[in-house]
């Protein structure tokens, strides 16, 4: 477990930061940007859960506790060289990807089908899950650039691709299965 017992700690002061093997590293760099982007996704979350109830919010609640550890695997880049590691490090796996998958065929086997692009909003929820959609790409094309020049868990960048689609059809579900979508008229105010 963590503790935590100061909250600051100046070794960051000069911009840079540790990462998971203890490698200081400047804080823009491509590495901490993705697993920071991770970082947003949860807090989005956390706005998200403020509307949700006891289903969504448990699985929200789950996304959360996976969004730490897909922080957890990205901020640790040495993939092949953990062997003097003091424990295990942190990697996603399969698992959380097959649950994603589970999760968005269950939902979305309730759903009107999709005829038009949508436009994020409708219940608050709905608006709010799109909006953990949206930085939750932003996370992915982060790691994909990463992964061009850093070793990256590969399964890393697979969870965040089905998370933003799950985060779709959530926020599907949470307008009514899609029957009060808010749908894009093409050309609507030319």
């Amino acid at each position: 477990m963590v503790t935590l017992n100061k909250i600051y700690t100046r070794t960051g002061d000069s911009g840079d930061t540790a990462l998971g093997n203890g490698a200081r590293v400047p804080k823009d760099s491509l590495r901490v940007t993705a697993y920071g982007t991770v970082d947003e996704v949860n807090a989005t979350i956390g706005m998200a859960r403020l509307h949700a109830g006891d289903e969504t919010d448990a699985a929200l609640a789950r996304i959360q506790n996976d969004m730490f550890d897909l922080g957890a695997d990205l901020c640790r880049p040495d993939m092949e060289q953990d062997t003097d590691a003091p424990y295990p490090p942190l990697r996603v796996n399969s698992a959380l990807v097959g649950r994603l998958e589970a999760e968005i065929d269950a939902m979305n086997a309730t759903q009107e089908t999709l005829k038009s692009f949508i436009l994020p909003g409708g219940s608050p929820l709905s608006a709010h899950l799109h909006l953990c959609r949206t930085v939750s790409r932003r996370a992915e094309r982060l790691s994909v650039e990463l992964s061009g020049i850093e070793a990256v868990n590969p399964v890393a960048i697979q969870y965040l691709n089905r998370l933003s689609d799950w985060f779709f059809v959530a926020a599907r579900a949470a307008n009514n299965d899609g029957k009060t979508d808010v749908l894009w008229v093409p050309g609507a105010n030319r």
